[in-house]
């Protein structure tokens, strides 16, 4: 029996992660089977166990490596309130909308992470603070700590916005809730950089 290189292992792992990144945010995490997970990936279900003890540990490891790599991506912004609002205007944009699979891991999957395992729980919360400390530190690179609060506000606001948005069968009525989350995100921006 050939021996796979650790090359190799860690490709097939990555493989792994973010293929079932993509159908979980778009099927959910409950509609996502490790069947569909592996054949995905171009992989046999036996695969699935030389990488991951559980679907448990693969959706914890994914909701981290989902939200590892959304604040990161602050990173590719331009620099100070003109990324955030970049940021607001990407993250209500009608593209993401559309593809849930490619998005925010908050806005596809919050719902079903409230009721898993405490392991992805805690992956989330990490995760989630990444993102917290990367809006805070463009709000107030001075005093990020002093800006959480409003970070906390506005990351809940884009999340919410998003999610309602998806759920509306009526387009112009999901534009408008796009459109309205983001002059309430600019507004919020506008009066933090007045005070």
């Amino acid at each position: 029996m050939a021996r796979y290189s650790q090359e190799h292992k860690d490709a097939t792992r990555r493989r792994i992660i973010e293929t079932a990144g993509r159908r979980f945010k778009q099927d959910g995490i409950d509609g996502s089977g490790i069947a569909t997970l592996m054949a995905d990936a171009g992989l046999t279900n036996g695969a699935f166990y030389a990488h991951f003890d559980s679907k448990d540990d693969l959706v914890a490891t994914v909701v981290g490596e989902e939200l590892g790599r959304q604040a990161a991506a602050f990173g590719e912004l331009p620099p100070g309130r003109a990324g955030l609002e970049a940021f607001v205007q990407e993250y209500l944009s009608p593209q993401h909308r559309d593809n849930p699979d490619r998005g925010c891991p908050s806005a596809a999957l919050l719902d079903e992470i409230g009721r898993c395992t405490a392991a992805t729980k805690k992956a989330y919360t990490e995760g989630a603070q990444a993102i917290l400390d990367e809006i805070s530190a463009r709000l107030a690179p001075e005093d990020p700590g002093s800006a959480r609060g409003m970070a906390l506000s506005l990351f809940t606001m884009l999340v919410g916005a998003m999610q309602l948005s998806r759920a509306m069968a009526d387009k112009k009525l999901s534009d408008a809730v796009l459109a309205e989350g983001i002059q309430s995100a600019l507004t919020i921006l506008a009066a933090t950089s007045t005070s």
